[in-house]
């Protein structure tokens, strides 16, 4: 078979996920669907003019279509004026929020970067207060435990404790990312309780579906802007 011939194969041989080029170029062009203020003072006009002169339609009720569309119109140009404008504000809250970066935030269990330069810190919501508190510092890595920390009774309310870094050999614990495991003496029973861990933030994103500002923290944990109740420095 020539070229030529092979060129001009009807699109009827090719396969259905195939377009051939003059299919395309000799496509009438697809018209605009959406009814504009032209198209709609067309449409009224041809109304006017096909009207029945037995059963004319009242003025009453053109005034009435005029006015519905006048209203769709505005309700439409006011929906893209608002998508552009949550649009510009997100972009406007991203850079806003980077200067979060390099603070303090707490989050609930999650882990942290330590470099044997700073202490860690969590903090555990005791509502009824608790007769004992323990805390495991565990190595995210591996899950090895490297510290005990056992507390005394604790009132209702946050209660703050601080790692210094050592392990239960009283050996600088290694640089890397460990996580709080707590649990507490409530009522007369054990019970495992939520931790919420002093992280530092390293980055800020925005969500792609929904606009929102989010917030990663040490270990790679993200967490929505406004979940966030306390940073400091």
């Amino acid at each position: 078979m020539a070229i030529a011939d092979t060129l001009t194969t009807s699109s009827s041989l090719l396969g259905s996920s195939v377009t051939r080029y003059e299919d395309v170029a000799n496509a009438a062009p697809k018209q605009n669907e959406a009814m504009g203020q032209q198209e709609f003072l067309t449409l009224f006009t041809a109304q006017l003019q096909n009207q029945n002169p037995l059963d004319p339609v009242k003025n009453e009720a053109f005034v009435a279509q005029l006015a519905q569309f006048s209203q769709l119109e505005a309700l439409t140009g006011m929906k893209a004026s608002l998508d552009n404008f949550v649009g510009s504000m997100s972009s406007e809250r991203l850079l806003g929020s980077a200067s979060l970066i390099g603070k303090k935030v707490a989050v609930a269990n999650t882990a942290f970067d330590y470099s044997g330069q700073t202490e860690s810190k969590g903090v555990i919501a005791l509502p009824e207060g608790a007769s004992g508190v323990g805390v495991q510092v565990i190595n995210a890595a591996n899950g090895q435990v490297v510290r005990n920390l056992i507390y005394g009774p604790q009132t209702p309310g946050d209660f703050t404790f601080t790692w210094d870094g050592f392990d239960d050999n009283d050996a600088l614990a290694a640089d890397a990312s460990y996580r709080f495991v707590a649990s507490a003496v409530v009522n007369g029973s054990t019970q495992d309780v939520p931790v919420n861990t002093v992280a530092t933030i390293r980055a800020i994103l925005r969500n792609a579906q929904d606009n929102s500002i989010q917030v990663e923290v040490d270990g790679g944990t993200t967490l929505a802007l406004d979940d966030v109740l306390r940073i400091a420095q």
